[in-house]
């Protein structure tokens, strides 16, 4: 981190952009639960690298666990960072391996790191119905929360 980007947030929450692909679940699921369970500790944003939209069973999945995603829009990580400023983000954890092969360059130097995640879409890919691809969404959507709450000892090195 430049020192002049770790003097203009010195004491403030960190920013972290969770980055995937289509920014239309993963990313999307990242950032709520960061917003519901680390709002106190962190700065939550999603983009993609080619937005696709949102991802209806991941909004109903997400409710499911009490988190409300309808809000959230489907974004471009580089027209984020240019709404956002040059600054924009001290991380950038990409949630998929195609966003982790192709991350783009954000100015301000965050410190970029992966953590990914199956692909909910793909594994439900055979499914019949809204229920049977539940199933997948549900237990990414709770991996995760699991990995969201870890998250600000992951970013400081302290994991327990």
């Amino acid at each position: 981190m430049a020192a002049s980007h770790a003097a203009d947030h010195a004491g403030a929450r960190p920013r972290v952009l969770f980055l995937c692909t289509g920014n239309s679940c993963r990313s999307q699921m990242a950032e709520g639960w960061a917003k519901a369970l680390r709002a106190d500790v962190l700065r939550a944003y999603s983009a993609g690298t080619e937005p696709h939209g949102m991802n209806r069973l991941a909004i109903a999945c997400m409710a499911e666990a009490g988190v409300d995603i309808t809000s959230h829009t489907s974004k471009h990580a580089r027209a984020l960072q240019a709404e956002l400023g040059e600054n924009a983000f001290d991380y950038v954890i990409t949630v998929c391996d195609s966003a982790h092969e192709a991350c783009p360059v954000f100015l301000g130097a965050p410190k970029v790191m992966h953590f990914g995640f199956d692909d909910p879409p793909r594994l439900a890919k055979g499914a019949q119905n809204d229920e049977e691809a539940l199933v997948f969404y549900r237990r990414v959507r709770d991996e995760i929360k699991a990995f969201v709450d870890k998250l600000p000892g992951l970013l400081t090195g302290d994991v327990r």
